[in-house]
């Protein structure tokens, strides 16, 4: 269960909305947006705006609000923000509530950092979200899982048996999650999967892609000399590993760090893009915008 990080409590959540806007830019947009909530009795926390160009270009708008009991009046402002923004300015948008954390579930293999990272994370109230159930094709880390009170599922995956497996996987997923993370899932997402899931799918993985595609990886980069360890999250399409990029980062290598030393460096980077991508994704921060991002 997700516990407020510090600084922030329940009251600090409680009748606080956060109204995404995206589309083709056009005059009036923010002055619309700001009237619609002021007469509904909004407070203005922040208010992000960005358009890729001024002059026929695509528009996207992050706005929090505040507005007392929220939940009660959230029919009204819908319908209000549909005739508004929906009809009036042909936008799309969105509204969603602080204190309804999305439900996420992660899919993992053996290796365990990022999985540890995002379950630790949830456990200190630093990501805003509930893990409502991680699944794997090994049962090694069920062990490792079972102190935070998650449900673990272990369902193997063989080429034999693939399809049937994701069939097992969207049995557990269908309306119980709102996200899934593959935590350095070591296995191709199917574009059946990914039509059938009906949330988006993200996915971490090192910088050495494409350069260097299969086994040992972190021995082809020392033996390349490599002086840059990266890691990409992104959301998963069908196109392997080319998807809209949420977050990236990197870490300086050296020549006297050893094979090892190269994977710790390159494990720890990916905790930390892997976390910031969940985080920013779950407080709908991160605006979809074909192939690329806009990020909040």
């Amino acid at each position: 269960m997700y516990r407020p990080a510090s600084g922030q409590t329940d009251d600090h959540q409680r009748d606080r909305g956060c109204l995404i806007v995206q589309g083709a830019d056009r005059p009036g947009i923010v002055a619309t947006v700001t009237s619609l909530l002021t007469r509904n009795g909004a407070n203005i926390v922040s208010l992000d705006q960005h358009t890729n160009d001024p002059e026929g270009g695509r528009f996207f708008q992050r706005t929090v609000f505040h507005l007392p009991n929220l939940s009660a009046l959230r029919p009204q402002l819908e319908a209000e923000l549909d005739k508004a923004i929906a009809q009036g300015l042909e936008l799309s948008w969105k509204l969603t509530e602080a204190r309804d954390r999305k439900r996420v579930a992660i899919f993992v293999s053996k290796s365990d950092h990022c999985l540890l990272d995002l379950l630790w994370r949830q456990r200190r109230g630093e990501l805003p979200m509930n893990i409502t159930m991680v699944i794997s094709n090994h049962a090694d880390l069920a062990e490792d899982v079972r102190p935070f009170g998650i449900p673990y599922f272990h369902i193997p995956v063989a080429k034999e048996n693939k399809a049937e497996a994701e069939r097992q996987h969207l049995d557990l997923l269908k309306g119980n999650v709102d996200l899934v993370v593959l935590a350095r899932y070591m296995q191709i997402i199917s574009s059946d999967f990914l039509s059938d899931v009906g949330v988006p799918v993200i996915n971490i993985h090192h910088s050495f892609l494409p350069a260097f595609i299969g086994p040992g990886p972190y021995q082809k980069a020392k033996d390349r000399g490599v002086k840059l360890i990266g890691a990409t999250a992104h959301y998963v399409t069908e196109d392997l590993d080319e998807g809209p990029i949420i977050e990236q980062d990197v870490v300086r290598a050296h020549h006297t760090d050893t094979t090892r030393d190269l994977a710790r460096r390159g494990a720890d980077v990916e905790r930390l893009v892997l976390s910031r991508a969940v985080e920013w994704h779950c407080d709908d921060r991160v605006l979809r915008d074909g192939n690329t991002t806009v990020v909040f």
